[in-house]
């Protein structure tokens, strides 16, 4: 019974986080979020590089700032997984919004965070975010795919 019940609480600290983490994600707020991340996360994104390494706020505020207003989103399908000091979440992600250039954004990625708990807060330190291509030759990205 003690074990369930604290594993119901690890799972309520990693779920609050993580909305608190999206609601900085949401209102463009480089520094919020990535306060919910640990310093060496690895980073799997959808745009270039292959990869990222560490925390680049510049970078995650760059990018806010092609954004027209906040950032909007949903999330379907979640699955957590966790462990003493390791946690899996996974799912499918939507970002909406408009981009600076009046470009309408409605988009559903999968999503994978790897968490770990330090000083006992749960931070991401891995992320992985991808959409499937289309497998007849092109490589063309399948942007309008939907849950």
């Amino acid at each position: 019974m003690k074990d369930e019940a604290n594993a119901r609480i690890e799972e309520d600290a990693i779920i609050a986080m993580l909305m608190m983490r999206a609601k900085a994600l949401g209102e463009k707020n480089a520094k919020d979020a990535l306060s919910y991340e640990t310093e060496d996360e690895i980073e799997f994104s959808l745009a270039p590089p292959l990869v990222y390494h560490g925390q680049d706020e510049a970078g995650l505020q760059a990018w806010f700032d092609t954004w027209e207003g906040p950032i909007g989103g949903e999330v379907r399908d979640a699955r957590l997984m966790v462990g003493e000091d390791v946690a899996f979440w996974s799912g499918l992600t939507r970002m909406t919004g408009t981009k600076t250039d009046g470009a309408a954004v409605d988009l559903w990625f999968r999503q994978t965070l790897g968490l770990v708990k330090q000083d006992g807060r749960w931070l991401v330190a891995h992320q992985h975010a991808s959409v499937p291509f289309a497998m007849d030759g092109s490589g063309r990205a399948l942007l309008d795919l939907k849950p």
